[in-house]
């Protein structure tokens, strides 16, 4: 579940470059977010 998260965030970071006057900052922000989780996850020894 949280690795699909981060697969969609990736995405919509991707698409937030392409058009970054409109939500592009959102998109980086959620991306970090999405990140971090992926991130925990591993450190608590969880796996994705």
């Amino acid at each position: 579940m949280l690795y699909t998260i981060a697969i969609v965030m990736l995405v919509l970071w991707l698409l937030g470059i392409v058009s970054a006057h409109t939500m592009g900052g959102f998109i980086h922000v959620l991306l970090v977010i999405a990140i971090v989780m992926v991130l925990l996850r591993l450190i608590q020894g969880r796996g994705i």
